[in-house]
């Protein structure tokens, strides 16, 4: 990765992306730093540590909930925004119009994201008030909306340097801050690793299979988002006078894991909006108890949390499949150009067998996805160390596949900037 941007920083409009970026990850990582005022910030620290799902949420803020700072939400409520229009798209038909007809239509659902990202920080802003009401002196109602708003615009500030870095930038605006979120949270956990080996609350063979177990992990990651599946295809020959055209023989590479980490990150994100309804209900004397007992069976440490992320995490794998690949669409495109798959009749055998193909790769793909997820929870049982409980098998797919995704389009950038200096 770093070889990619080096090699980036020698061309001029590559090299502006990156320093954009850079700047971006700053601002975003001084901002974790910004306290919400009128917080006893020390007695949220120690709520965080008590509570599973607050300290999830903490590791994708970036350590910026533990701080309660202006960006404790982190970016979740556009991700859930982006999820509930995406899933809203193909149901509505006013929607789906949209979305294909023109490119003002998609400006507009885009911009409908935005409206609702702010409905849903205001309303996890208001729901984190309640559940971390007890680290506020002054629990009055100006003071509960003076935290909603300053959560509010954090996020929304967010999502507009999620936007820009996107448009601007290097990579998926959105991903590359959870990432840079997680990846800061590591020198904590090396370093809790670290002093409990010191002590001797653990050895050394224990910290020793830990790693080897998450090396493993990140091994079969990297080859699951590389793997991907060649379909041959042959181009009929045409001649125009003299010259023959086509006659070629290439292949559709269809990686197994489509999708990519938006089916982990979505995932994780639809199983937090539980704990932010159950963390507004804790404030409810008549139903305390009721929500007390339903955050903790939903906290990442559950079985139900478990189960219920692993089919997620494949139904989300075959959604963005879906949206990626439409079989009817490669088959019609495959046909245009001359183009047919040995053995296969052009037309609706080839988008059945495109149609069987994506079935097998994405069940594949959603399958290791989702049992990767587990991992975390076996590590655990393994080795009896507890120090990257926090971290998770989710965490480790969000952080290699977006520094893959990310690497990926440098080198797309790199290749053909190359290419526009050779024709010059």
């Amino acid at each position: 990765m770093i070889d990619n941007l080096m090699g980036a920083m020698n061309f001029g409009d590559l090299r502006n992306k990156v320093i954009f970026t850079i700047l971006m990850i700053v601002l975003f990582r001084f901002g974790t730093h910004i306290p919400v005022p009128g917080v006893n910030h020390e007695m949220i620290s120690r709520i965080i540590e008590q509570t599973g799902i607050l300290g999830f949420l903490d590791l994708f803020a970036g350590g910026a909930l533990a701080k309660f700072s202006i960006f404790a939400m982190g970016i979740t409520p556009y991700i859930n925004a982006s999820i509930i229009i995406q899933l809203l798209t193909p149901i509505v038909p006013k929607m789906q119009a949209m979305q294909k007809e023109s490119e003002s239509g998609r400006k507009a659902l885009a911009q409908y994201t935005r409206y609702l990202t702010v409905v849903l920080a205001a309303l996890q802003g208001i729901a984190m008030s309640f559940v971390l009401s007890s680290a506020i002196p002054v629990f009055t109602f100006f003071n509960i909306v003076t935290t909603v708003i300053v959560l509010t615009a954090g996020s929304v500030f967010l999502m507009w340097m999620g936007e820009l870095i996107t448009e601007k930038g290097i990579g998926n605006g959105a991903s590359l801050l959870i990432f840079i979120g997680i990846i800061s949270r590591l020198p904590l956990y090396f370093g809790q690793t670290f002093s409990l080996l010191m002590i001797g609350d653990i050895n050394i063979l224990q910290v020793i299979a830990l790693f080897a177990i998450f090396c493993l992990a990140i091994i079969a990651i990297v080859w699951i988002q590389l793997a991907e599946r060649k379909v041959p295809i042959h181009y009929a020959k045409k001649v125009v006078g003299r010259k023959v055209y086509g006659g070629q023989t290439s292949y559709l590479p269809l990686r197994i894991n489509t999708a990519g980490v938006l089916p982990i990150i979505f995932a994780v994100s639809i199983l937090m909006l539980p704990n932010t309804i159950f963390g507004f209900l804790r404030g409810v004397p008549s139903v305390q108890n009721l929500a007390i007992y339903l955050s903790t069976l939903f906290s990442p440490e559950s079985v139900l949390y478990n189960i219920i992320e692993f089919f997620l995490i494949i139904f989300f794998a075959f959604f963005y499949t879906a949206i990626i690949y439409n079989p009817v669409e490669l088959a019609n495109n495959l046909k245009k150009y001359g183009g047919f798959i040995p053995g296969i009749r052009p037309g609706k055998p080839t988008s059945e067998y495109f149609d069987r193909v994506l079935t097998r790769i994405t069940t594949l793909g959603g399958l290791f996805l989702g049992f990767i997820a587990l991992i975390p929870t076996l590590a655990e049982l393994l080795t009896k160390v507890t120090t990257f409980r926090g971290l998770g098998a989710t965490a480790l797919l969000i952080v290699v596949g977006v520094a893959l995704d990310t690497i990926r389009q440098i080198q797309a950038q790199l290749m053909a900037k190359q290419y526009e200096h050779l024709i010059k």
